[in-house]
């Protein structure tokens, strides 16, 4: 029965339409077929064939002020083909196999559906998803040095968009009857624009000055009910927390297209500046291979800054800094390329810590729930120098 059922799901899959190609699809079936190639070629010359991927960790990445964002470097490791590795040297196999079928098909699927999807694959199917989210990092990593990321090969994050309002025109298209969609930012009423999952198609056409990129819900929420963004002649984006794969890129070819800052404003603690702050505008050890496709190099950091908490009055609406919170300070100015790289960055971790203390982005609500509106970002924005990098 379950045989039955899966040649039933494979002729429904081959059935449908190929649609036309674009030159990244040409690129990822370029690099499935050429990789599927070598393995086949290893085999018939009784070679055992081995895969290869970039290493990544903050270890192998470089950071200058010139390329602006983590670039990976020359650390690679083999996966070569042995008892012990013949499970994953095969899912991998068939993780990129599915891709190409996703490709010729004009489909996708998330992480959570290619997990599984290997339900069907025997023995060689992923016995958790971080199993098989592993194996398809590995696999993007690879396909980076091609110049291509994991959306490109048809798997998309199940992750949230983020929410946006502003002087922005999102051009878009009608799945269908592929008629083009435009989309004004500035008329949701008192709702907001939702980032696709997959930006590379959108278009763009704004007047905006700059952009904000907000860390949390709540201040985004104040900032477009009061229509801040109509005044600032600004694009505003919630992030609600560490940007989205979605959030980062959609910024970037918006930054870029348009040449427009980005400011970010974020909670004053080792999270926001470390990890929100840090992952927007030059990425991450972790993901090293994509950070080019990813990381905003233009972003700047707006506020919360320690030297905020004193100019604006709020040293009785902080809270103690936790050990964790020490803990991340001490290691960005230790391990950090980024912070290490900028004096000023040093110099406001350092305060932070001998002050001891975090403040949020609503502690400016101290002065009143408008105060942000009315006060704290015109005066922020007036003194743009003062930002920090």
């Amino acid at each position: 029965m379950a045989k039955k059922a899966a040649k039933k799901v494979a002729k429904k899959t081959t059935a449908k339409k190929r649609a036309a190609l674009t030159s990244d699809d040409g690129k990822t079936l370029q690099l499935i077929d050429a990789t599927a190639d070598r393995v086949r070629r290893s085999i018939d010359r009784r070679i055992l064939p081995e895969l290869k991927f970039p290493v990544r960790s903050l270890s192998n990445v470089s950071y200058t002020k010139a390329t602006g964002y983590f670039e990976l470097g020359k650390g690679r490791k083999a996966r070569a083909l042995s008892v012990n590795t013949v499970k994953s040297f095969a899912q991998t196999l068939r993780l990129m196999s599915l891709s190409k079928e996703m490709v010729e098909n004009d489909d996708f699927a998330t992480k959570r559906e290619a997990y599984y999807v290997s339900k069907n694959w025997g023995e060689c199917r992923f016995k958790d998803q971080p199993e098989s989210d592993t194996v398809m990092d590995d696999i993007e990593a690879m396909a980076s040095l091609d110049g291509l990321s994991r959306e490109q090969l048809r798997y998309r994050p199940e992750e949230h968009g983020g929410a946006l309002a502003g002087e922005l025109v999102v051009i878009d298209r009608d799945k269908e009857t592929g008629a083009e969609l435009r989309i004004d930012c500035t008329q949701m009423g008192s709702g907001a624009y939702t980032i696709p999952s997959s930006v590379e198609h959108l278009g763009f056409e704004t007047k905006a000055k700059f952009i904000l990129a907000i860390e949390t819900a709540g201040m985004f929420n104040r900032l477009n009910d009061h229509a801040w963004w109509r005044k600032a002649g600004a694009i505003i984006i919630s992030m609600g927390g560490v940007p989205s794969r979605a959030q980062r890129r959609f910024v970037r070819r918006l930054s870029d297209e348009h040449k427009l800052p980005v400011y970010c404003f974020v909670d004053c603690d080792p999270y926001g500046i470390g990890n929100i702050y840090r992952t927007l505008k030059v990425g991450s050890g972790n993901a090293a291979h994509i950070n080019r496709f990813f990381c905003v190099p233009r972003a700047q950091y707006l506020g919360v800054t320690p030297q905020d908490i004193m100019d604006f009055q709020l040293e009785d609406a902080t809270h103690p800094l936790q050990p964790v919170d020490i803990k991340r300070a001490k290691d960005a100015l230790k391990n950090d390329p980024f912070f290490k790289s900028h004096k000023p960055w040093v110099t406001a971790i350092n305060q932070m810590l001998k002050m001891g203390v975090r403040a949020e982005q609503q502690a400016l609500a101290k002065w009143g729930l408008n105060f942000v509106i009315e006060e704290y970002l015109p005066r922020k924005l007036k003194d743009k120098k003062s930002f920090l990098p």
